[in-house]
C-alpha cells in the first residue's frame, strides 16, 4: 500500500499534479490523502471588540475550506473511479509545511504530490516558495508538477548523480515501484570534469547498479559541462518522462534554493521531478 500526501489550494496547478499522482500510480493499491491548510487573518482585541461580525471569522473559513475539500474528493472519486484507491481529506489550521511534516510522520506517508506553483505563480518562477519549503524539508520523496503538464506516463526517467551518496534501496522505493510498474528504463546521468570516478564514487555506483537490478537502466558519463546544461542538453536528445533528483549537499538541487528564483541559467523543468531526500 502507497501513502500519498496530496497538497492542495484548489488551484488548477495543484488540481493538475493531484490528477498526475492519480494515473501515474492508477494500478498500485493507494491510500491518498487530501490535504489543504489555511490561516485566517489575525485580529488584535480591541479590532475584534470594535467588529463584532469578525468573531467567527476563522469557523467560516474552516467551513468553506471543508466543503471545497470534500468537493474535490467528490469530483476526483467521480472522474476517476478505481478500487485500488480511496480518499481521506484534511483541512486543518495550520502552515502548510508544518502540518506535512505532521502528516508524513502520523500517517507514514510515503511521498507528497504537488505543483509546483500555487494559485498566485507566475511563469518565470521555477519554483513557489511552498513547494520549495516542503522539498528542503520533507522527510519522504516529493514529485513536483509543472503548470499545465499533460500527463505522460513515466517511462523514461532521468537520474542525474555525482555517486557521493550511498545508495540504498529505502529511500528510492518509491522510485523502484514506479519504474517496475511503468517498466520504465533509467537513464543514470553522470557529469565528469575530467577526473577519475573515487573509490567512493565507484563503490557507490556499484550499489545503484544492484539497487537498480531487474530494472532497465543505462549508464551515461558526461565531461566537462554544468549539470543542469548537461540535463538540458541530455533531454533535447532523449525523450524524458520524469526527473529524479537527490537532495544532497554536493549536488545542485541545494543551489535551486539558494540562487535568485528567476533562473539565468536556463534550467526550465517542463516535466515532474521528483526529489528524494538526502540518504542516511
Amino acid at each position: 500500500m502507497l501513502r500519498v500526501l496530496l497538497p492542495t489550494d484548489f488551484s488548477d496547478n495543484s488540481t493538475n499534479a493531484i490528477k498526475y499522482a492519480l494515473l501515474a500510480f492508477k494500478d498500485m493499491e493507494c491510500e491518498f490523502y487530501l490535504l489543504h491548510t489555511y490561516m485566517p487573518p489575525v485580529y488584535h482585541v480591541e479590532y475584534v471588540v470594535g467588529y463584532p461580525e469578525q468573531i467567527g471569522l476563522g469557523d467560516v473559513i474552516r467551513q468553506k475550506a471543508v466543503k471545497d475539500l470534500n468537493n474535490l474528493q467528490n469530483k476526483l472519486e467521480e472522474e476517476f473511479k478505481n478500487d485500488k484507491h480511496s480518499f481521506h481529506a484534511f483541512a486543518c489550521l495550520s502552515t502548510l509545511n508544518h502540518q506535512i511534516h505532521e502528516m508524513v510522520e502520523d500517517k507514514k506517508i510515503d511521498v507528497i504530490v504537488m505543483g509546483t506553483t500555487g494559485a498566485t505563480g507566475a511563469k518565470e518562477i521555477l519554483l513557489g516558495t511552498h513547494t520549495v519549503h516542503v522539498i528542503k524539508n520533507a522527510k519522504c520523496p516529493v514529485i513536483a508538477v509543472p503548470p499545465n503538464f499533460k500527463y505522460e506516463v513515466p517511462k523514461e526517467i532521468l537520474f542525474p548523480t555525482d555517486y557521493e551518496v550511498d545508495f540504498k534501496t529505502r529511500p528510492l522505493h518509491v522510485l523502484l515501484k514506479i519504474a517496475r510498474q511503468h517498466i520504465s528504463s533509467i537513464e543514470i546521468l553522470h557529469v565528469s570534469y575530467g577526473y577519475e570516478l573515487s573509490d567512493k564514487q565507484k563503490k557507490n555506483k556499484d550499489k545503484l547498479a544492484r539497487v537498480f537490478k531487474g530494472i532497465a537502466h543505462l549508464f551515461h558519463d558526461k565531461p566537462n559541462q554544468e549539470i543542469i546544461n548537461a540535463i538540458n542538453n541530455f533531454q533535447l536528445k532523449h525523450k524524458i518522462n520524469l526527473l529524479v533528483m537527490v537532495q544532497n549537499k554536493h549536488t545542485f538541487v541545494e543551489r535551486l534554493f539558494i540562487e535568485p528564483v528567476i533562473k539565468k541559467i536556463g534550467f526550465h523543468i517542463t516535466i515532474p521531478f521528483m526529489v528524494i531526500p538526502h540518504f542516511k
